[in-house]
């Protein structure tokens, strides 16, 4: 069951239109603001498609946007094109941004790229040394939990969980910067897609023997349990 609805934080005042005169605010402060703004915004908006309020095809309109949030359509816009980088959003001309859809070759474009990432990841863990596997194994205690009565929200949640930590572990900022695909396929497109409970009864065993390769600081075996692991999904699409 899905928790209750994001509620945007507060907005700095020149975000609810309320422009700051020149003795409050200097020029020259006005663009950091804008970006944090920006930021800001792209963050609600983002958690808002991972929690599937904005479902895989959802408009986001901009003036819509920026009525709810009280702010002028410019920050909204550039939100919105951080998010179309991130690949979480498309904007077509004359017809706005939309959340992406997860069709059949994005889906396989997507994994094909995180079987190279998560093996690395889960390489580059292994490799530092004993990783402290606590955080990996109260993921997949979770998911366990999540199986029976089979509760696919919470156990998408610590999937997630799981694998941003491997990343994290692998102590590598450009692998972490690849987590907008782990999100996309894990919480944008599965759900509809590929959410079965016979599928996370395999995977939270293959995340178990990940985690013990990782924690035994075996980063051949890591390496190759990773990419197996995604590609029995690409299995699953291409079967």
């Amino acid at each position: 069951m899905a928790g209750p609805p994001l509620v945007p934080a507060p907005l700095p005042a020149s975000a609810a239109g309320v422009e700051p005169g020149p003795a409050t605010l200097p020029a020259q402060s006005a663009a950091p603001a804008k970006v944090s703004l920006v930021e800001e915004i792209s963050s609600l908006l983002r958690e808002r498609i991972y929690d599937r309020r904005y479902p895989a095809g959802a408009a986001l309109r901009q003036e819509q946007l920026s009525a709810e949030l009280g702010i002028s359509r410019t920050p909204v816009r550039e939100a919105l094109r951080v998010l179309e980088q991130e690949g979480l959003v498309r904007v077509e001309p004359g017809q706005g941004a939309r959340v992406v859809m997860g069709d059949r070759d994005s889906l396989l474009a997507a994994y094909e790229l995180r079987a190279v990432v998560d093996g690395l990841a889960a390489r580059l863990a292994a490799l530092r040394g004993p990783a402290d596997a606590r955080h990996l194994e109260r993921s997949i205690a979770t998911q366990r939990a999540a199986l029976d009565p089979w509760q696919p929200l919470r156990y998408t949640e610590a999937n997630v969980e799981f694998h941003e930590h491997v990343l994290m572990l692998s102590g590598n900022e450009y692998v972490l910067a690849q987590r907008p695909v782990l999100r996309m396929t894990a919480q944008v497109f599965a759900p509809v897609e590929l959410l079965e409970r016979e599928r996370a009864v395999r995977a939270v065993a293959e995340h178990t023997a990940i985690a013990e390769a990782i924690a035994g600081g075996d980063p051949d075996a890591a390496e190759q349990l990773a990419r197996a692991h995604i590609r029995t999904t690409i299995d699953d699409l291409t079967g």
